[in-house]
Protein backbone atom coordinates (compact mmCIF):
# COMPACT_ATOMS: atom_id res chain seq x y z
CA UNK A 1 0.00 0.00 0.00
CA UNK A 2 2.86 2.14 0.73
CA UNK A 3 4.67 1.50 -2.07
CA UNK A 4 1.48 2.23 -3.96
CA UNK A 5 1.48 5.54 -2.41
CA UNK A 6 4.91 6.67 -2.44
CA UNK A 7 6.47 5.51 -5.86
CA UNK A 8 3.39 4.97 -8.38
CA UNK A 9 4.86 7.31 -11.83
CA UNK A 10 2.93 10.44 -12.42
CA UNK A 11 3.31 12.85 -15.16
CA UNK A 12 5.73 15.28 -13.59
CA UNK A 13 4.53 18.39 -15.73
CA UNK A 14 3.02 20.21 -12.61
CA UNK A 15 6.53 20.12 -11.05
CA UNK A 16 8.09 21.01 -14.04
CA UNK A 17 6.08 24.27 -14.35
CA UNK A 18 6.63 24.79 -10.73
CA UNK A 19 10.21 25.11 -11.09
CA UNK A 20 10.26 27.65 -13.64
CA UNK A 21 7.92 29.73 -11.55
CA UNK A 22 9.79 28.67 -8.75
CA UNK A 23 13.27 30.31 -10.40
CA UNK A 24 11.91 32.91 -11.41
CA UNK A 25 9.97 34.11 -7.97
CA UNK A 26 13.61 33.58 -5.62
CA UNK A 27 15.26 35.33 -8.44
CA UNK A 28 12.63 38.32 -8.34
CA UNK A 29 13.00 38.11 -4.27
CA UNK A 30 16.94 38.41 -4.41
CA UNK A 31 17.32 41.05 -7.32
CA UNK A 32 14.12 42.78 -5.36
CA UNK A 33 15.83 43.14 -2.12
CA UNK A 34 18.68 44.94 -3.44
CA UNK A 35 16.27 47.62 -5.78
CA UNK A 36 14.16 47.97 -2.78
CA UNK A 37 16.84 48.97 -0.08
CA UNK A 38 16.04 46.05 2.16
CA UNK A 39 19.55 45.09 1.66
CA UNK A 40 21.02 48.03 2.24
CA UNK A 41 18.39 48.50 5.46
CA UNK A 42 19.07 45.18 7.11
CA UNK A 43 22.31 44.67 6.16
CA UNK A 44 24.51 46.59 5.15
CA UNK A 45 23.87 49.66 7.68
CA UNK A 46 23.38 48.37 10.60
CA UNK A 47 26.14 47.74 12.73
CA UNK A 48 25.59 44.85 13.33
CA UNK A 49 22.40 42.35 13.16
CA UNK A 50 20.12 40.32 15.15
CA UNK A 51 21.26 36.72 14.53
CA UNK A 52 19.30 33.85 15.72
CA UNK A 53 20.61 33.25 18.73
CA UNK A 54 23.72 30.52 18.19
CA UNK A 55 24.05 31.47 14.89
CA UNK A 56 26.26 34.59 16.10
CA UNK A 57 29.13 33.61 13.67
CA UNK A 58 26.60 34.46 10.63
CA UNK A 59 27.50 38.11 10.24
CA UNK A 60 27.06 40.55 6.91
CA UNK A 61 29.68 40.63 4.56
CA UNK A 62 31.86 43.73 4.58
CA UNK A 63 31.27 46.97 2.40
CA UNK A 64 28.98 46.41 -0.91
CA UNK A 65 29.46 42.36 0.41
CA UNK A 66 25.94 41.59 0.46
CA UNK A 67 25.19 42.95 -2.58
CA UNK A 68 27.04 40.55 -4.56
CA UNK A 69 25.65 37.87 -1.97
CA UNK A 70 22.32 38.78 -3.21
CA UNK A 71 23.04 39.17 -6.53
CA UNK A 72 24.85 35.82 -6.52
CA UNK A 73 21.74 34.58 -5.17
CA UNK A 74 19.57 36.51 -8.07
CA UNK A 75 21.82 34.19 -10.47
CA UNK A 76 20.73 30.91 -8.92
CA UNK A 77 17.42 31.69 -8.86
CA UNK A 78 17.39 31.95 -12.64
CA UNK A 79 19.84 29.04 -12.82
CA UNK A 80 17.14 26.83 -11.24
CA UNK A 81 13.93 28.49 -13.26
CA UNK A 82 15.47 27.43 -16.70
CA UNK A 83 17.01 24.49 -15.43
CA UNK A 84 21.07 24.93 -15.70
CA UNK A 85 22.75 22.52 -13.36
CA UNK A 86 19.15 22.81 -11.26
CA UNK A 87 20.33 20.44 -8.88
CA UNK A 88 23.60 22.32 -7.46
CA UNK A 89 21.85 25.45 -8.41
CA UNK A 90 19.20 24.83 -5.71
CA UNK A 91 21.08 23.59 -2.83
CA UNK A 92 23.66 26.81 -3.82
CA UNK A 93 20.31 29.00 -3.24
CA UNK A 94 19.44 27.04 -0.31
CA UNK A 95 22.61 27.41 1.61
CA UNK A 96 22.77 31.27 0.85
CA UNK A 97 19.45 31.99 1.83
CA UNK A 98 19.71 29.91 5.14
CA UNK A 99 22.01 32.19 5.66
CA UNK A 100 20.30 34.83 5.14
CA UNK A 101 17.65 33.73 7.43
CA UNK A 102 19.54 33.07 10.27
CA UNK A 103 21.68 35.75 10.48
CA UNK A 104 19.15 38.89 11.27
CA UNK A 105 15.52 38.74 12.83
CA UNK A 106 14.48 42.45 12.24
CA UNK A 107 12.84 41.44 8.92
CA UNK A 108 11.80 38.26 9.99
CA UNK A 109 8.43 36.98 9.10
CA UNK A 110 7.32 33.25 8.51
CA UNK A 111 7.11 33.56 4.64
CA UNK A 112 11.05 33.69 4.97
CA UNK A 113 11.04 30.34 7.29
CA UNK A 114 8.55 28.66 4.24
CA UNK A 115 10.66 29.87 1.63
CA UNK A 116 13.67 28.03 3.58
CA UNK A 117 11.42 24.73 3.89
CA UNK A 118 10.55 24.95 0.02
CA UNK A 119 14.41 25.11 -1.03
CA UNK A 120 15.18 22.36 1.26
CA UNK A 121 12.17 20.45 -0.71
CA UNK A 122 13.42 21.94 -4.02
CA UNK A 123 16.86 20.54 -3.38
CA UNK A 124 15.77 17.22 -3.57
CA UNK A 125 12.68 17.14 -5.95
CA UNK A 126 13.63 15.92 -9.39
CA UNK A 127 12.44 19.39 -11.54
CA UNK A 128 15.25 19.61 -13.72
CA UNK A 129 14.35 16.60 -15.77
CA UNK A 130 12.41 18.15 -18.57
CA UNK A 131 12.32 21.66 -20.40
CA UNK A 132 15.83 22.75 -19.05
CA UNK A 133 19.50 23.51 -20.35
CA UNK A 134 20.37 20.11 -18.29
CA UNK A 135 18.43 17.92 -20.40
CA UNK A 136 19.26 19.79 -23.54
CA UNK A 137 23.05 19.37 -23.19
CA UNK A 138 22.39 15.39 -21.41
CA UNK A 139 18.85 14.11 -22.90
CA UNK A 140 19.69 10.81 -20.68
CA UNK A 141 18.61 12.94 -17.98
CA UNK A 142 14.98 13.54 -19.51
CA UNK A 143 11.94 11.93 -17.51
CA UNK A 144 8.43 12.78 -18.07
CA UNK A 145 7.35 11.12 -15.01
CA UNK A 146 7.97 11.38 -11.10
CA UNK A 147 6.84 9.80 -8.13
CA UNK A 148 3.50 10.58 -6.43
CA UNK A 149 5.81 11.19 -2.99
CA UNK A 150 6.87 14.34 -4.75
CA UNK A 151 3.56 15.74 -5.19
CA UNK A 152 1.88 14.36 -1.80
CA UNK A 153 5.53 15.80 0.38
CA UNK A 154 4.16 19.60 -1.10
CA UNK A 155 0.39 19.49 -0.03
CA UNK A 156 1.07 17.93 3.60
CA UNK A 157 3.68 20.64 4.15
CA UNK A 158 0.92 23.15 2.76
CA UNK A 159 -1.59 21.77 4.41
CA UNK A 160 0.65 21.94 7.98
CA UNK A 161 1.16 25.77 7.33
CA UNK A 162 -2.46 27.17 6.78
CA UNK A 163 -3.72 24.70 9.39
CA UNK A 164 -1.95 26.25 11.52
CA UNK A 165 -2.33 29.44 10.85
CA UNK A 166 -6.22 29.42 11.03
CA UNK A 167 -5.96 27.56 14.38
CA UNK A 168 -3.03 30.14 15.85
CA UNK A 169 -6.24 32.63 14.62
CA UNK A 170 -8.70 31.44 17.23
CA UNK A 171 -7.63 33.86 20.21
CA UNK A 172 -9.71 36.46 21.87
CA UNK A 173 -8.12 39.81 19.69
CA UNK A 174 -8.69 38.05 16.72
CA UNK A 175 -11.99 37.25 17.19
CA UNK A 176 -13.67 40.57 18.50
CA UNK A 177 -11.51 42.44 15.06
CA UNK A 178 -8.91 44.08 17.08
CA UNK A 179 -6.28 42.78 15.26
CA UNK A 180 -7.81 43.59 11.62
CA UNK A 181 -8.74 46.81 13.25
CA UNK A 182 -5.03 47.47 14.01
CA UNK A 183 -3.75 45.80 10.70
CA UNK A 184 -5.89 48.03 8.62
CA UNK A 185 -5.40 51.51 10.68
CA UNK A 186 -1.63 52.07 9.39
CA UNK A 187 -3.40 51.49 5.74
CA UNK A 188 -6.18 54.59 5.92
CA UNK A 189 -3.89 56.53 3.83
CA UNK A 190 -3.73 54.12 0.65
CA UNK A 191 -5.52 55.46 -2.27
CA UNK A 192 -9.44 54.68 -3.03
CA UNK A 193 -9.46 51.80 -0.48
CA UNK A 194 -7.91 53.26 2.33
CA UNK A 195 -11.02 54.24 3.65
CA UNK A 196 -12.75 51.11 3.22
CA UNK A 197 -10.24 49.57 4.54
CA UNK A 198 -11.28 51.11 7.80
CA UNK A 199 -14.85 49.93 7.80
CA UNK A 200 -16.20 47.55 10.15
CA UNK A 201 -17.82 45.11 8.23
CA UNK A 202 -14.16 45.21 6.50
CA UNK A 203 -12.67 44.09 10.16
CA UNK A 204 -15.58 41.24 10.54
CA UNK A 205 -14.54 39.96 6.78
CA UNK A 206 -10.74 39.72 7.14
CA UNK A 207 -11.37 38.30 10.77
CA UNK A 208 -13.59 35.27 9.92
CA UNK A 209 -12.36 34.89 5.70
CA UNK A 210 -9.23 34.60 7.48
CA UNK A 211 -9.68 31.65 9.49
CA UNK A 212 -11.55 30.07 7.01
CA UNK A 213 -9.54 29.93 4.00
CA UNK A 214 -6.91 28.91 6.11
CA UNK A 215 -8.62 26.23 7.22
CA UNK A 216 -10.21 25.03 4.13
CA UNK A 217 -7.85 26.13 1.29
CA UNK A 218 -6.11 23.12 0.78
CA UNK A 219 -9.37 20.53 1.50
CA UNK A 220 -11.27 22.76 -0.92
CA UNK A 221 -8.25 22.50 -3.72
CA UNK A 222 -7.69 18.71 -3.31
CA UNK A 223 -11.86 18.08 -4.33
CA UNK A 224 -12.59 18.49 -7.70
CA UNK A 225 -16.17 19.93 -7.59
CA UNK A 226 -15.27 23.07 -5.27
CA UNK A 227 -11.42 23.14 -7.03
CA UNK A 228 -12.07 26.19 -9.53
CA UNK A 229 -13.85 28.22 -6.91
CA UNK A 230 -11.38 27.50 -4.27
CA UNK A 231 -8.72 28.61 -7.19
CA UNK A 232 -10.66 31.97 -7.87
CA UNK A 233 -11.17 32.77 -4.21
CA UNK A 234 -7.46 32.32 -3.56
CA UNK A 235 -6.44 34.80 -6.91
CA UNK A 236 -8.43 37.51 -4.92
CA UNK A 237 -7.13 36.17 -1.44
CA UNK A 238 -3.44 36.48 -2.17
CA UNK A 239 -3.56 39.37 -4.40
CA UNK A 240 -5.24 41.61 -1.50
CA UNK A 241 -2.82 40.62 0.39
CA UNK A 242 -0.07 41.56 -1.67
CA UNK A 243 -1.73 44.78 -2.23
CA UNK A 244 -2.61 45.46 1.52
CA UNK A 245 0.31 43.78 3.51
CA UNK A 246 3.22 44.44 0.46
CA UNK A 247 4.69 40.80 1.59
CA UNK A 248 6.98 39.94 -1.30
CA UNK A 249 6.99 37.28 -3.59
CA UNK A 250 4.64 34.91 -0.81
CA UNK A 251 1.10 35.41 -2.53
CA UNK A 252 2.66 34.74 -5.81
CA UNK A 253 4.45 31.86 -4.56
CA UNK A 254 0.92 30.43 -3.03
CA UNK A 255 -0.66 30.70 -6.45
CA UNK A 256 1.83 28.83 -8.00
CA UNK A 257 1.34 26.13 -5.66
CA UNK A 258 -2.37 25.33 -7.22
CA UNK A 259 -0.58 23.35 -10.31
CA UNK A 260 -0.48 20.43 -7.80
CA UNK A 261 -4.18 20.51 -7.60
CA UNK A 262 -5.17 20.58 -10.25
CA UNK A 263 -5.39 17.18 -12.59
CA UNK A 264 -2.10 16.36 -14.46
CA UNK A 265 -3.95 16.15 -17.36
CA UNK A 266 -5.09 20.18 -17.81
CA UNK A 267 -2.11 21.11 -16.09
CA UNK A 268 -0.18 19.51 -18.96
CA UNK A 269 -2.55 20.47 -21.76
CA UNK A 270 -2.09 24.41 -20.86
CA UNK A 271 1.64 24.55 -19.85
CA UNK A 272 3.38 21.63 -21.61
CA UNK A 273 0.72 20.43 -24.47
CA UNK A 274 4.19 19.75 -26.78
CA UNK A 275 5.48 17.23 -24.19
CA UNK A 276 4.88 13.81 -24.25
CA UNK A 277 1.78 12.50 -21.21
CA UNK A 278 2.77 10.08 -19.03
CA UNK A 279 -0.19 7.45 -17.90
CA UNK A 280 1.64 3.87 -17.55
CA UNK A 281 1.55 4.54 -13.78
CA UNK A 282 4.27 2.24 -12.94
CA UNK A 283 5.21 1.50 -9.66
CA UNK A 284 8.92 1.65 -9.59
CA UNK A 285 10.35 1.44 -5.71
CA UNK A 286 13.44 3.16 -5.52
CA UNK A 287 17.02 2.19 -3.77
CA UNK A 288 16.16 5.11 -1.44
CA UNK A 289 13.29 3.83 -0.61
CA UNK A 290 14.74 2.89 3.03
CA UNK A 291 16.28 6.39 3.74
CA UNK A 292 13.09 8.32 2.36
CA UNK A 293 10.29 6.75 4.35
CA UNK A 294 12.14 7.56 7.76
CA UNK A 295 13.34 10.61 6.27
CA UNK A 296 9.80 11.99 5.61
CA UNK A 297 8.58 10.41 8.72
CA UNK A 298 11.18 13.00 10.80
CA UNK A 299 10.32 15.58 8.91
CA UNK A 300 7.13 16.11 9.40
CA UNK A 301 6.90 15.34 12.73
CA UNK A 302 9.16 18.06 13.28
CA UNK A 303 6.65 20.10 11.35
CA UNK A 304 4.06 18.95 13.50
CA UNK A 305 5.76 19.70 16.81
CA UNK A 306 7.51 22.88 16.38
CA UNK A 307 4.01 25.23 15.90
CA UNK A 308 2.46 23.54 19.31
CA UNK A 309 6.03 24.06 21.39
CA UNK A 310 4.64 26.97 23.17
CA UNK A 311 1.86 25.23 24.56
CA UNK A 312 4.21 23.53 27.28
CA UNK A 313 6.53 27.06 27.91
CA UNK A 314 4.94 29.14 30.87
CA UNK A 315 3.30 31.80 30.10
CA UNK A 316 1.38 33.49 27.15
CA UNK A 317 3.44 33.20 23.34
CA UNK A 318 1.50 37.08 22.52
CA UNK A 319 3.23 37.98 25.37
CA UNK A 320 6.70 36.41 26.26
CA UNK A 321 7.29 35.50 21.79
CA UNK A 322 8.80 32.31 23.63
CA UNK A 323 7.73 29.62 20.81
CA UNK A 324 6.54 32.27 18.51
CA UNK A 325 9.02 32.00 15.82
CA UNK A 326 8.77 28.70 13.41
CA UNK A 327 5.00 28.51 14.45
CA UNK A 328 3.13 29.85 11.63
CA UNK A 329 1.44 32.46 13.79
CA UNK A 330 1.09 34.93 11.16
CA UNK A 331 -0.28 38.46 11.46
CA UNK A 332 -1.54 38.28 15.41
CA UNK A 333 -0.24 40.81 17.12
CA UNK A 334 0.90 44.32 16.88
CA UNK A 335 3.87 45.10 19.29
CA UNK A 336 4.49 48.46 20.66
CA UNK A 337 6.65 49.86 23.63
CA UNK A 338 9.76 51.51 24.77
CA UNK A 339 12.69 49.91 26.09
CA UNK A 340 15.96 51.66 28.02
CA UNK A 341 19.14 50.02 28.84
CA UNK A 342 21.23 51.14 31.73
CA UNK A 343 24.78 49.91 31.68
CA UNK A 344 26.78 50.00 35.58
CA UNK A 345 30.56 49.57 35.98
CA UNK A 346 30.79 46.84 37.83
CA UNK A 347 34.38 47.59 39.35
CA UNK A 348 33.93 51.63 39.86
CA UNK A 349 30.77 51.09 42.08
CA UNK A 350 29.35 53.68 39.82
CA UNK A 351 25.84 54.76 39.07
CA UNK A 352 23.83 53.76 35.98
CA UNK A 353 24.27 55.09 32.80
CA UNK A 354 21.33 55.17 29.90
CA UNK A 355 22.50 53.69 26.82
CA UNK A 356 21.70 55.73 23.71
CA UNK A 357 20.52 53.40 21.55
CA UNK A 358 20.77 55.36 18.37
CA UNK A 359 24.06 55.64 18.51
CA UNK A 360 23.57 51.32 17.88
CA UNK A 361 20.82 51.06 16.31
CA UNK A 362 18.94 51.01 12.82
CA UNK A 363 15.04 52.25 13.37
CA UNK A 364 13.87 48.74 12.01
CA UNK A 365 16.51 47.32 14.91
CA UNK A 366 15.34 49.70 17.51
CA UNK A 367 11.57 48.59 16.89
CA UNK A 368 12.76 44.99 17.73
CA UNK A 369 14.50 46.01 20.72
CA UNK A 370 11.46 47.48 22.40
CA UNK A 371 9.39 44.80 22.20
CA UNK A 372 11.18 41.36 21.75
CA UNK A 373 12.64 39.90 24.31
CA UNK A 374 15.63 37.84 22.80
CA UNK A 375 16.50 41.11 20.41
CA UNK A 376 16.83 42.82 24.32
CA UNK A 377 19.00 40.07 26.00
CA UNK A 378 21.49 40.33 22.51
CA UNK A 379 21.70 43.85 22.50
CA UNK A 380 22.67 43.47 26.50
CA UNK A 381 25.41 41.24 25.42
CA UNK A 382 26.17 43.44 22.35
CA UNK A 383 27.04 46.23 24.81
CA UNK A 384 28.60 43.83 27.24
CA UNK A 385 31.41 42.85 24.40
CA UNK A 386 31.74 46.31 23.16
CA UNK A 387 32.94 47.55 26.66
CA UNK A 388 35.01 44.75 27.18
CA UNK A 389 37.13 46.05 24.06
CA UNK A 390 37.84 48.83 26.24
CA UNK A 391 38.71 46.90 29.05
CA UNK A 392 35.57 47.75 31.07
CA UNK A 393 33.44 45.14 32.39
CA UNK A 394 29.59 45.81 32.91
CA UNK A 395 26.32 45.09 33.95
CA UNK A 396 23.34 45.88 31.78
CA UNK A 397 19.57 46.48 33.37
CA UNK A 398 16.47 46.91 31.55
CA UNK A 399 13.55 49.17 32.09
CA UNK A 400 10.86 48.26 29.61
CA UNK A 401 7.19 48.84 28.82
CA UNK A 402 5.15 46.49 26.03
CA UNK A 403 1.62 47.10 24.50
CA UNK A 404 0.16 43.78 22.36
CA UNK A 405 -2.16 44.61 20.22
CA UNK A 406 -2.88 48.57 21.17
CA UNK A 407 -4.02 47.79 25.34
CA UNK A 408 -2.26 48.79 28.50
CA UNK A 409 1.52 48.61 28.19
CA UNK A 410 2.76 46.61 31.17
CA UNK A 411 6.57 45.34 32.40
CA UNK A 412 8.22 43.28 29.95
CA UNK A 413 11.74 42.40 31.35
CA UNK A 414 12.65 41.78 35.33
CA UNK A 415 14.42 45.61 35.78
CA UNK A 416 16.53 44.05 38.85
CA UNK A 417 18.51 41.13 36.36
CA UNK A 418 21.01 42.20 35.20
CA UNK A 419 21.13 40.46 31.27
CA UNK A 420 25.07 40.08 30.61
CA UNK A 421 24.76 37.22 33.66
CA UNK A 422 21.80 35.37 32.50
CA UNK A 423 21.33 32.88 29.43
CA UNK A 424 19.01 32.34 26.96
CA UNK A 425 17.11 29.30 27.64
CA UNK A 426 16.42 28.02 23.88
CA UNK A 427 13.43 25.57 25.05
CA UNK A 428 11.80 26.73 27.94
CA UNK A 429 10.83 30.08 29.71
CA UNK A 430 13.07 32.41 30.24
CA UNK A 431 12.41 33.70 34.51
CA UNK A 432 13.79 37.31 33.44
CA UNK A 433 10.81 37.78 31.61
CA UNK A 434 8.37 39.14 33.25
CA UNK A 435 4.93 36.41 32.91
CA UNK A 436 1.25 37.53 33.54
CA UNK A 437 -2.29 36.39 33.30
CA UNK A 438 -3.97 36.07 30.09
CA UNK A 439 -6.15 38.19 29.53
Amino acid sequence: MINRWLFTQIDNSALIIFRVFFGFLIAAESFGAILTGWVRRTLVEPQFTFNFIGFEFLQPLPGNGMYFYFALMGIFGIFVMIGFKYRWSMIAYTILWAGVYYMQKSSYNNHYYLLLLLCILMSTLPAGNYFSIDVKRNPALKKISMPRWCVLFIIIQLWIVYTYASVAKLYPDWLDYTVARNLMLSRADYPIVGSILQKHWTHVSITYFGILFDLLIIPLLLWRRTRLAAFCISIFFHLFNSFVFQIGIFPYLSLAFSVFFFSKERIHKIFMPKKEFYTDNEIIVPSYRKFLIPALSIWFLIQLALPIRHWFIPGDVLWTEEGHKLSWRMMLRGRSGHTNFYIEFKDENSKRIRVDKNQYLSKKQRRIVNTKPDAIWQFAQFLKKEHKKQGKDIAVYVKSRVSVNGKKSRVLIDPDVDLTSVGWNYFTTNPWVIKYDKE
